[in-house]
């Protein structure tokens, strides 16, 4: 892990999840009879796990029911991005795809609970798509992207895709027409797709 900088501690205790790249980021909670103070991100910290990248947008989303599954989802070069997700609010089970081709673990996934209570973030490289599950209600996550929304190079794949047998904990009751659309796939649909 990189240094922090002079009279301070490191915030972040780093992982690795197995998929080349894809790391779990422990975030270390300061607190005292006021309250508690947890750092987000810091560029300098965080690059000793991988993240090479400016932040480009932070997105914000909620999601309302318990059941719930979002994704996968993931934009294609060159608009390929990292993405650092961080749970604000209950508790999700996220998920994150390996589709870079040549990697050893392609089509390979792994999943951990985020939740406001662990202060776990998932630090996702280029190359993976991501989805996650509400395992409550109400949940709030905070995205940070390497690269901005490019709605002509998104895609997905389905989160109930029997080849990639996401073990989802809890019955999917909400899927959005856009994730359900998506095929189910086949390793050779993605022989020409240029994902790093």
């Amino acid at each position: 892990m990189s240094s922090p900088g002079p009279g301070s501690a490191a915030r972040f205790q780093v992982r690795p999840l197995g998929l080349q790249g894809l790391v779990a980021v422990q975030r270390q909670q300061l607190a005292d009879a006021r309250g508690s103070l947890s750092r987000l991100f810091c560029a300098q910290e965080l690059a000793a796990a991988g993240w090479a990248w400016p932040v480009a947008q932070i997105n914000h989303t909620v999601t309302l029911r318990r059941g719930a599954v979002r994704g996968l989802h993931y934009q294609t070069a060159p608009h390929a991005e990292a993405k650092l997700v961080s749970c604000l609010r209950g508790a999700v089970w996220d998920v994150a795809v390996d589709l870079r081709q040549g990697s050893p673990t392609f089509l390979q996934h792994r999943a951990l609970e985020l939740s406001v209570d662990n202060g776990t973030a998932l630090l996702i490289p280029p190359g993976f798509a991501h989805g996650f599950q509400a395992l409550s209600e109400g949940v709030e996550l905070l995205y940070l992207h390497s690269a901005a929304h490019a709605p002509g190079f998104e895609a997905g794949l389905h989160p109930q895709d029997p080849a990639l047998a996401v073990a989802w904990p809890l019955e999917v009751t909400q899927l959005s027409e856009r994730d359900r659309s998506h095929p189910f796939i086949q390793p050779a649909a993605f022989e020409g797709v240029t994902l790093p």
